[in-house]
């Protein structure tokens, strides 16, 4: 876990502004979710032997004996308070974002963090392949707007309840003389999601599931048409993506649709974030049948593709330097003036000579700086000094307030 210093911290507001920007032109309503939920919605909607529950998650009993887990990821989260809540009473689609902490805990790694952050989209209760090509747009867009170059979407399809069961069937055949070569986490994988035996990392493991039967082999005649259309979509709205045939996600709840955005730019960890279509989550959690499909991308990992811009280390507008009791007093009162008109106004906390004070206002990058002395003070004007160019100009003291607000210093 990991602070968060001021000179990261305008490089994250970036993100997150512009992020709630395209999600509104894109109909997306904020909601937020409490960072606590009881353990049990997490194991019923991830699924009990995926790594996150039986690995990763930070659980702990409460005064009362429950079991409390803090979310590693958001959608379950989101799908509780849409069942909580009765909005599948209303009519959809639904179209949700929610943006905060996260929490697992893994190997800590670049990009990779035990409290990390996202930026999370939900469609709630629609079925067609539009909603899943809208989201891979809003995706798309987000990542050119944010600056992000050098980020794939990566695309396949995981079928249906239909079709997937003899997918399931040919991947334990196919593993079934292999066994003694997996991971012991693979060959638990086999007795209980085969699919996840694609995802693994080991080399070993994937060596072996590169010779694996493709789903696409499987896919019933609906799911065919779903993805052809999401293609067709994608095709109309000018976005480009690859398909892989062995893509699968990690949580149990995931059908059809999956893809994940990628980059060579983080080394091992080369996802941005991702995604698909849980079409069977909220009939899970004990709701009615409802369509879904979401994605989240990691803000730790979008701050690592994002260079710095000059203008989020700028300094004050303005810092004033003070030289004796009265004009100290003075500038306390223009700079709290400034400040309320939306400037950032600073000045020297103590009495220090003129020569420190310049030296801090050329530390904080200052781009003016007004002297005001006992002289400034009797004349009514004091001189304003343009620390790029160096220019000077004498400014009257009873207009600074308005002129520098109406400049914006």
């Amino acid at each position: 876990m990991k602070d968060l210093l001021p000179p990261e911290a305008p490089k994250w507001r970036f993100i997150e502004a512009t992020a709630r920007e395209a999600f509104a032109a894109f109909g997306f309503s904020e909601i937020r979710v409490p960072i606590l939920e009881r353990t049990e919605l997490f194991a019923r909607s991830i699924g009990e032997e995926t790594d996150i529950v039986s690995k990763e998650m930070y659980t702990f009993e409460d005064r009362s004996g429950d079991s409390l887990t803090m979310r590693p990821e958001a959608t379950a989260g989101v799908a509780r308070a849409f069942l909580e809540h009765k909005l599948h009473a209303t009519p959809g689609p639904h179209k949700l974002f929610t943006i905060g902490p996260m929490f697992r805990h893994e190997r800590p790694q670049k990009g990779r963090l035990r409290q990390f952050h996202q930026l999370d989209c939900e469609v709630l209760d629609d079925a067609g392949p539009q909603s899943d090509a809208e989201l891979l747009v809003l995706a798309d867009h987000l990542l050119k707007v944010l600056g992000v170059a050098k980020v794939q979407i990566v695309l396949n399809s995981l079928g249906c309840p239909e079709c997937r069961p003899s997918f399931k069937q040919a991947l334990l055949s196919y593993f079934q003389d292999k066994q003694g070569r997996l991971c012991d986490d693979c060959n638990k994988r086999l007795a209980n999601n085969p699919l996840r035996v694609l995802d693994c990392k080991q080399e070993d493991c994937k060596e072996i599931a590169a010779g694996a039967p493709l789903i696409s082999a499987s896919w019933c005649p609906d799911c065919s048409e779903h993805f052809d259309q999401v293609k067709r979509l994608l095709g109309l709205a000018g976005v480009s993506y690859a398909l892989d045939p062995k893509l699968v996600r990690g949580l149990d709840y995931y059908t059809r649709t999956a893809f994940e955005l990628k980059t060579g730019e983080l080394g091992a960890q080369d996802a941005v974030g991702g995604g698909g279509r849980y079409d069977g989550l909220i009939q899970a959690l004990g709701g009615p049948a409802t369509p879904a499909i979401g994605f989240a991308l990691g803000i730790e990992r979008l701050a690592l593709l994002i260079e710095d811009r000059p203008e989020w280390q700028s300094g004050p507008a303005l810092f004033i330097a003070a030289l004796g009791e009265e004009p100290r007093a003075w500038a306390f009162g223009a700079a709290c003036a400034l400040r309320k008109k939306g400037l950032w106004v600073e000045m020297s906390a103590s009495d220090v000579s003129l020569k420190a004070q310049m030296r801090r206002a050329n530390k904080m990058n200052a781009a003016q700086v007004l002297i005001v002395g006992g002289e400034e003070l009797k004349a009514g004007a004091a001189p304003l000094k343009d620390m790029a160019s160096g220019d000077q100009t004498d400014l009257p003291l009873d207009e600074i307030v308005t002129r520098l607000a109406a400049a914006g210093a």
